[in-house]
C-alpha cells in the first residue's frame, strides 16, 4: 500500500484554513515547524481550554484528496488546506488505517496515526452544509467521521507535494481509529 502527498499546508496563526506551501518540515515530537498546532501538549483552542497539559495527539492533520473530490461532487468546492489539514494525500484509505499505523512521508519523515479528526461546526461556517458531507451515519446509525486523521511525528523531515507515502501497519490485532 502506498500513496502520494498532493499538497502541504501550514499556518502560524489560528485560522480555519491553512495556506499551501512548497514544503513543510516535520519536527519529531512537535508537529509542523511554524504551525500553530505544533507542540508537545494540545494546541487546539477547545482542548487547551479543557486541559492544556494533555499530550498533543493532533500534531499533523492528514486529509485524503478523494474526500475533496467527493464533496465537490455534492457541490462544495474545497481546496487542499481549506479544512485546516497539513498534508493532503491521494491513493490511501486514510480512514481505514488502524491506530498506530506509521506513514513515511517522503525520504525521512515518519508520523504515527493517532485517530480521527472530529469535524466541528466551523466547517459549516466555512461552507454552509459542508459538515453534513464530512460527518454522517452508517447503516447501523454509528457516526462516521470523514474529515481526515490525526498523527504525531516520530521522525522529522521535509515533506513536499509529489512525495511518496509508504505505510507500515502495526502488529495485530488492529484497533480501528477513534476520535482524538
Amino acid at each position: 500500500m502506498s500513496g502520494t502527498v498532493t499538497t502541504v499546508s501550514s499556518n502560524g496563526e489560528y485560522t480555519f484554513t491553512k495556506p499551501n506551501r512548497d514544503s513543510i518540515t516535520l519536527l519529531a515530537g512537535l508537529g509542523v515547524e511554524g504551525d500553530v498546532h505544533a507542540g508537545v501538549t494540545v494546541k487546539h483552542r477547545s482542548r487547551v481550554a479543557k486541559d492544556p497539559t494533555v499530550p498533543n495527539l493532533r500534531q499533523v492533520h492528514l486529509i485524503h484528496a478523494e474526500l475533496l473530490d467527493e464533496v465537490a461532487g455534492a457541490g462544495f468546492e474545497v481546496a487542499p488546506g481549506a479544512l485546516g489539514e497539513n498534508v493532503t494525500t491521494r491513493g490511501i484509505d486514510l480512514l481505514g488505517l488502524p491506530t498506530g499505523t506509521r506513514l513515511r512521508l517522503g525520504a525521512d519523515a515518519v508520523v504515527e496515526v493517532t485517530g480521527l479528526r472530529n469535524p466541528c461546526a466551523q466547517i459549516d461556517t466555512y461552507r454552509h452544509g459542508l459538515l453534513k458531507q464530512v460527518l454522517g451515519r452508517d447503516e447501523d446509525g454509528r457516526i462516521v467521521r470523514k474529515a481526515g486523521i490525526m498523527s504525531i511525528v516520530l521522525t522529522g523531515g521535509e515533506v513536499r507535494p509529489g512525495d511518496p507515502i509508504t505505510i507500515e501497519l502495526p502488529a495485530e490485532p488492529h484497533r480501528p481509529l477513534e476520535m482524538v
